[in-house]
């Protein structure tokens, strides 16, 4: 890609990138919980509530699989500004949600609205992960550093943002909620806009669609095992666990919706900020300083291989339980966390796999490549968290992701054949 001539100074891009995308990920998160909690009120079942989210990730998948090729094409800064303008659209069009509408009508309404941010969160991701592998300065660990600050900070705010979305819900309704967000994100987006340096690659007309499909088994085979990783978190994470949360602290009335809301929230929220606490954390916890690639490419499968065994011993203990119990939510509450724990720890690496196998000169189109995987193993995850639930319940849905993590330990296993 072609840059300006003058090179931007790589720290002051850097905050000004991660502050566009911090403030597009904490809507992002209040927004998922407030649709979440707020059709399960209205009586959807889980595979519905799964419905809403399906087009949000297939349209992740198409819009990673081209943001390399736009962002090659017209510059990094374009593709991100865009991501959140394309937010803001998102969350004033689903202000004018009329509860008078069918069942019908309704869903088909939020999966297009969904399937809008679902496009403009990974045009957002896509440009802000691929600066950093242009601003990290060289150096032993830089990069892992860099892309790992981004990357956890990101899921801590993220974890703000379900916290906020339910407290939101809870005080404020629905409605009110969304405006506000989407004014919020407006004043973000124009202060961002206004300090944003000049230098990052402004694209290159030749960049050809094509180019998007690496040729690179060990991106390829990444891209694999991250799509299994994310389906593996998200089996549980997006419909399973928060609907079993709901049926042991509700009573069924609105007061008792409303404070379990909070505590859906707060614990959505608090797994999403540790999570995004140990990723930052994870090339200090790894010793990554000074390690070659080939060793940090075998901590991906040692520590994949750990994660693998969590939800099936969840599963095992929801399967004995038969039925919501004490003990078994507590179980839960704590095997989760230290799952996050685990995922986290693989995610980083992950992270930083993409962008150490790819060349410079690639960047977009290989973290677009990659992010379209992650956001297949997110759809693939939503769609079979609605249906494992409602099939098996809780055992069923944590074994199958257990099954998930699994398969993304035996490819992770080939990397650097």
């Amino acid at each position: 890609m072609e840059t300006t001539a003058k090179k931007p100074d790589g720290m002051v891009a850097y905050m000004a990138v991660t502050a566009a995308y911090w403030a597009f990920m904490l809507t992002d998160g209040a927004l998922r919980m407030l649709v979440l909690l707020h059709f399960h009120t209205l009586g959807f079942s889980p595979i519905q509530l799964a419905y809403l989210f399906l087009l949000y990730e297939f349209m992740g998948m198409v819009t990673n699989l081209s943001a390399g090729w736009i962002a090659a094409r017209f510059g990094l800064t374009s593709t991100l500004y865009a991501g959140l303008s394309i937010q803001i659209v998102a969350l004033v069009a689903l202000a004018q949600l009329d509860p008078g509408w069918s069942v019908v009508t309704s869903v088909i309404f939020v999966m297009a609205v969904q399937g809008a941010s679902g496009v403009a969160k990974d045009l957002a991701k896509m440009s802000s992960k691929s600066a950093v592998k242009l601003l990290a300065p060289e150096g032993d660990g830089a990069l892992f550093r860099w892309v790992a600050v981004l990357t956890g900070s990101k899921n801590a705010v993220k974890g703000f943002g379900f916290l906020l979305g339910a407290a939101l819900l809870g005080v404020f309704g629905f409605t009110t909620s969304i405006i506000a967000m989407a004014v919020v994100l407006a004043v973000i987006l124009a202060g961002v806009a206004s300090f944003m340096p000049s230098g990052l690659p402004r694209g290159k007309k030749s960049a050809k669609f094509r180019e998007v499909f690496s040729k690179d088994p060990n991106i390829n085979r990444l891209s694999a095992a991250r799509m299994f990783l994310f389906g593996a978190r998200d089996v549980w994470f997006v419909v399973g666990i928060p609907i079993y949360f709901h049926s042991v602290l509700s009573d069924g009335t609105h007061a008792g919706d409303r404070a379990a809301f909070f505590q859906i929230g707060t614990f959505m929220a608090l797994w999403i900020i540790a999570y995004g606490a140990v990723q930052a954390w994870a090339p200090k916890l790894l010793g990554a300083k000074g390690k070659p690639l080939s060793q940090i490419t075998g901590l991906a499968s040692v520590w994949v291989g750990m994660l693998t065994l969590i939800p099936f011993a969840l599963a095992g203990a929801a399967f004995i339980a038969e039925e919501p119990q004490t003990w078994l939510t507590l179980v839960l509450v704590a095997g989760l966390l230290v799952f996050g724990f685990v995922f986290a720890v693989n995610s980083s690496l992950h992270s930083y796999l993409i962008l150490a196998f790819t060349q410079a000169d690639r960047v977009t189109m290989d973290v677009g490549f990659y992010y379209m995987s992650n956001a297949a193993g997110r759809l693939l995850g939503t769609l079979l968290s609605g249906l494992s639930y409602q099939i098996g319940g809780l055992p069923l849905c944590l074994a199958t992701a257990g099954t998930m993590a699994g398969l993304s330990f035996v490819i992770v296993r080939k990397l650097g054949r």
